[in-house]
């Protein structure tokens, strides 16, 4: 049984909804899930940036922003990697080392995140280890990170409009059953 999850999509269509959706049945199985979430921010229903955020501690900085005069840039959005690696690399290496976390949510591989050297390293920790991983993949990322992540064997589910509310069942099912056969 796999031991990686891979979420995948068109941008918009609730990868990250699902993936938060299947935290909480985990959750409330008494499972303990780490790890990072980055979440769009919009104001008067434009999307202006996106956030980062530990999923433990509720901690969150900017990811990026369409206002962030960075040197790094992913669209018209201005990157930044000092909050990603403190709160998001930070959450990601705190849910490795902790013995009682048994799965890592990681939102999302991505253009943006992968601006960042040390959140590469800490995805290949991630893949290494022998925890379970749930993790949103940008439907168009194309980085050798992900010749190792499927080189795991991973269960990948691509989020639909028909599918997005029956899949955090299906994939907390799976989980549930990975971690009874071990």
């Amino acid at each position: 049984m796999s031991r990686r999850f891979l979420i995948t999509g068109p941008p918009g269509i609730g990868k990250t909804t699902v993936l938060l959706r299947t935290i909480q049945i985990l959750r409330v199985e008494g499972l303990r899930v780490g790890g990072m979430i980055c979440r769009e921010v919009r104001v008067r229903g434009v999307r202006i940036g996106f956030k980062v955020e530990d999923l433990e501690s509720g901690r969150w900085g900017w990811l990026a922003n369409v206002d962030f005069k960075t040197p790094i840039k992913v669209g018209r959005y201005g990157v930044n990697v000092e909050d990603l690696e403190n709160i998001g690399v930070g959450a990601l290496r705190r849910a490795l080392l902790d013995e009682s976390t048994l799965i890592i949510a990681l939102d999302e591989i991505g253009p943006m995140e992968l601006k960042s050297q040390l959140f590469r390293e800490t995805v290949v920790d991630v893949i290494k280890s022998s925890k379970l991983l749930i993790a949103v993949l940008h439907h168009r990322v194309n980085d050798p990170l992900i010749d190792l992540l499927n080189s795991s064997n991973p269960i990948t589910v691509k989020v639909s409009l028909t599918n997005r509310d029956a899949l955090p069942n299906t994939i907390a099912r799976e989980i549930l059953n990975a971690i009874k056969t071990e």
